[in-house]
């Protein structure tokens, strides 16, 4: 009997390892799914960290700085002169006044102000996200790439299409929720459709996107709930009425502004309408879209997916009509088209898996998706390398010689690049006396260079706008002779090669001769040569 007692008495203590086993396996594989999902938010982390390293990026340092300019007196499009619309220099009055009245500086306010928006932008995501029927794949994979996509642009993060990228994800979201026939909360499709509105304004180029979109959206639903549905028309309104304020509030930007960059500004940079399409970075966001767009738009892949999809088209549409190929004109191709093709992927996923092998594979195929785009962005992208040099090389050079002799004060600095001169001046909190962001106008006014071996035209033979740049220039820098004087060698003046000289040019003109005997060279950094006035 002592032989049936144990074997009986040992059953029990048999099922009770097993169910101790079974408990600590799934406690491991609770606490493995808890690792890869946290783990799938570090390419995120990655670009939040180099958004958050020098440097700014320029182009956004200098938009930055000409609505300071505006804040504190100087006026846009007559003192400030540029070709973009009024809308970004409105938005950027925000940093600005913080920059103005807090103790922040101009780099601290601008990037709060950036993340704050993508923080918003994610909170729309997550409120979209509500109630709609997402398998557990696709679940894990919107969780872990939609804050990435809010911050993959790295060194261009706030450049005007990098904003209207961010901004088209949760209208994306909205518009799929549309034409799933989903209720949504009518405060958050107001917001939505605000911001995403003012987003594809900033450049007229942008409303191919909605264009595109509502079209799916009208195909997808049909005429009658289309035409009732509120959110194209209240983007209309916000359009019409910016559209109707321009000449009310900024009429030099119509009547000044306008037929000067009509005139030559599409024409001073870029390969052109044609070649942009083989340019290197170009041509790596249109074979993208040539693997997202066909998995988009299979019906299974959902219709989050396809207006992302649709969405990514607009965008090539924009980057083309600008034809430059510039990173950050491709970069909204890229963030929606790697959005598309992660949505379509993770819903696959979620169909050719059983449910519980679905489930339990979902965090380490959000991480894999979140890694690849994390690798496909690194590509030959700026990020992390420009932030892993900038202290050893020009731009941070620059940024501290400003710092240590011109730091608060006037500056004016010649060149035909906006890059590094912004976001040097930014740090260094210094003021530039230019009326324009770099000389652009020059080469829009030597695009053929003048006969002779003098490439400069004589002051009596100017056109009337060369004229106003040449004795603007001039006279501002004589009457408020700067701290420092900064000019770049390469005028980027192809016409004319290398023969074209900034300081020469402008110190034709008597009061800038006259003004330059008080300053004294003080180096030279990367082919931009330094000069500090003589006290």
């Amino acid at each position: 009997m002592m032989p049936f007692r144990r074997n009986a008495e040992s059953a029990p203590a048999a099922t009770y390892r097993d169910a101790d086993a079974a408990l600590v396996s799934s406690r491991d594989r609770g606490t493995r799914a808890r690792r890869l999902r946290l783990a799938a938010f570090a390419p995120a982390i990655f670009f939040l960290v180099a958004i958050l390293l020098p440097p700014l990026n320029h182009d956004v340092a200098a938009v930055l700085d000409f609505s300071r300019r505006w804040l504190a007196g100087e006026a846009l499009y007559t003192d400030l002169i540029d070709v973009n619309p009024p809308l970004i220099f409105v938005l950027n009055l925000l940093p600005a006044a913080i920059a103005r009245w807090t103790v922040l500086t101009q780099g601290q306010a601008i990037l709060i102000c950036l993340l704050a928006f993508a923080f918003a932008l994610w909170r729309m995501t997550e409120a979209l996200r509500r109630d709609r029927e997402e398998g557990p794949v696709e679940s894990a994979v919107l969780t872990a790439v939609l804050p990435l996509l809010l911050l993959a642009a790295g060194s261009d993060f706030g450049q005007r299409d990098v904003l209207m990228a961010m901004a088209a994800l949760p209208y994306c979201l909205l518009a799929a929720r549309r034409i799933e026939g989903l209720p949504t909360n009518r405060r958050l499709v107001v917001a939505v459709a605000v911001v995403a509105a003012l987003a594809f304004a900033l450049k007229p180029y942008f409303l191919a996107v909605p264009l595109l979109v509502e079209g799916l959206v009208w195909l997808r639903r049909g005429t009658g709930k289309a035409r009732r549905d509120p959110v194209p028309w209240l983007m209309l309104g916000v359009w019409v009425a910016y559209l109707a304020a321009i000449p009310v509030f900024f009429p030099a930007y119509v009547w000044q502004i306008l037929p000067l960059a009509w005139e030559f500004y599409g024409d001073i940079h870029g390969p052109g309408p044609w070649r942009v399409l083989v340019a290197d970075v170009m041509g790596a966001a249109e074979v993208l879209l040539l693997f997202t767009v066909p998995l988009a738009f299979r019906r299974e892949s959902g219709a989050f997916g396809q207006a992302l999809a649709i969405a990514a088209l607009g965008a090539f549409l924009a980057a083309w009509a600008q034809h430059k190929g510039w990173t950050y004109h491709v970069l909204p191709i890229t963030l929606l088209g790697c959005g598309a093709l992660a949505v379509a992927a993770a819903r696959w996923a979620d169909r050719a898996l059983p449910e519980a092998r679905a489930r339990g594979s979902a965090p380490a195929l959000a991480l894999v998706a979140a890694t690849a785009i994390l690798v496909y962005q690194l590509r030959g992208g700026e990020t992390p390398w420009r932030e892993a040099a900038y202290y050893g090389e020009t731009p941070g050079r620059l940024a501290e010689w400003f710092d240590r002799n011109a730091h608060g004060q006037s500056v004016l600095v010649l060149s035909p690049d906006i890059f590094p001169v912004y976001p040097a001046l930014t740090y260094a909190d210094a003021r530039q006396m230019l009326h324009t962001m770099s000389t652009w106008t020059l080469q829009g006014f030597y695009r053929s260079c003048p006969g002779g071996d003098d490439p400069y035209r004589d002051p009596a033979v100017m056109r009337r706008s060369e004229y106003a740049v040449f004795h603007t220039v001039a006279e501002a820098f004589a009457r408020h002779p700067p701290v420092a004087l900064v000019v770049a060698r390469p005028a980027n003046i192809p016409a004319c090669g290398g023969r074209f000289d900034l300081l020469a040019y402008f110190a034709r003109h008597p009061l800038f001769g006259d003004t330059l005997e008080r300053y004294v060279p003080a180096g030279e950094i990367d082919g931009y040569r330094l000069f500090l006035r003589r006290h």
